[in-house]
């Protein structure tokens, strides 16, 4: 199914049950009755700091030119995890409006993206429009479109080398850091202007394709070519740096978004001739999303509540450090309303479910036309 039919998929507007109004109006009341904002306090502040810091400190000592060469590749792997930090706990609220009431703030702290490499304005597409508006539905969805040799989609075009792909699935997640300081990007935001996205999202093509390109030169000049001009490091072992900390970045980020949603609970809906989906979109994020250790606090904060994904994709308006306690609010009403409520009780149940999705998805299909694995 082309992207381009997709992009007119509807999704029942008839909830029978008053699901998702109950559900809103219950949550609605958990925040009068608290007196809380939806927003992010004090403890988003202090994250911040600390995430920005895993970021910066490590590069500050590099270019110190203080430690011996081996001890740059440890600080480099640090940074990695400082952009998952970055990305998970600062950005992705802002991107979604949710760090604070200011809509300024959240804009630049969104730009906290293009700090460590990536492009914002992609991402708001990507991520905010086509992801959470159709959660795993192939050709529109890009967290599932075909990757090379990964296959992550029933739906999705097959080859042999898929029979491999549980295998070396996580080594690969690597690079998909390092993409955005390459050609991705670039492809990515040349395709939304090609599908009219872009100009869907109000975005000026001339503005950001200039301020992407600013933005990638800036990164590059930062984070490769001072250490090379100001520290003893050589060029090589600068590269080997970079490479390592975006591989670090990229397994970690990609799995962690993965064991939402390509796992063996979830579903994957394909729009009836018409382009119509089954369900409502509430109730299809339900049959979509899953959660994941929610019972962790040091998981729940180092991912920023990445781990309540099914609380995230129903209000995505919400900071997550709220999450843990709205969960069992839409646990029960999920409950009561005989929808799906999908989780994992720990991060290794997660993990071993996404590694045996993937193993299913890299048989051979048997019917093309099936929706489900």
């Amino acid at each position: 199914m082309s992207s381009e039919k997709l992009l007119v998929v509807q999704f029942n507007k008839v909830d029978q049950q008053n699901f998702y109004k109950t559900l809103r109006s219950r949550v609605n009341a958990y925040f009068e009755q608290k007196k809380n904002t939806r927003q992010g306090n004090w403890t988003m502040h202090i994250k911040t700091i600390f995430m920005l810091s895993v970021y910066i400190v490590p590069f500050i000592l590099i270019m110190s030119n203080q430690f011996p060469s081996w001890a740059s590749y440890l600080f480099y792997a640090v940074m990695g995890l400082g952009i998952v930090g970055i990305g998970m706990n600062i950005m992705h609220d802002a991107m979604h409006g949710s760090y604070t009431n200011n809509q300024k703030l959240n804009r630049l702290l969104g730009y906290s993206l293009d700090f460590v490499g990536g492009c914002s304005s992609n991402w708001f597409i990507q991520h905010n429009i086509l992801h959470h508006t159709y959660t795993n539905i192939y050709g529109l969805d890009a967290d599932i479109h075909d990757k090379p040799i990964l296959r992550l989609a029933p739906t999705g075009k097959w080859s042999p080398i898929h029979r491999f792909q549980h295998i070396y699935a996580l080594a690969l997640y690597g690079l998909s850091s390092i993409s955005w300081v390459t050609m991705g990007d670039v492809r990515q935001l040349l395709s939304y202007r090609k599908r009219g996205l872009g100009k869907q999202a109000g975005q000026n093509f001339k503005l950001t394709a200039t301020i992407l390109l600013l933005t990638k030169v800036a990164y590059v000049l930062t984070f490769i070519c001072l250490p090379i001009w100001f520290t003893d490091l050589s060029l090589g072992q600068v590269l080997l740096g970079f490479l390592l900390m975006h591989v670090v970045a990229g397994v970690v980020l990609t799995t962690v978004f993965q064991l939402a949603h390509v796992i063996e609970l979830t579903e994957y809906p394909t729009p009836d001739a018409d382009g119509n989906i089954e369900n409502t979109w509430a109730i299809h994020q339900l049959h979509t999303t899953a959660d994941f250790a929610k019972d962790s606090r040091l998981l729940s904060w180092l991912v920023g509540g990445l781990n309540f994904q099914v609380e995230h994709h129903l209000f995505p308006n919400i900071c997550h450090i709220h999450y843990p306690k709205i969960s069992p609010i839409v646990e029960q009403t999920a409950k009561e309303f005989g929808v799906p409520y999908l989780e994992h009780k720990t991060f290794g149940a997660a993990l071993v479910s996404h590694l045996k999705m993937l193993k299913r998805l890299g048989q051979k299909p048997v019917n093309r036309k099936t929706t489900a694995p």
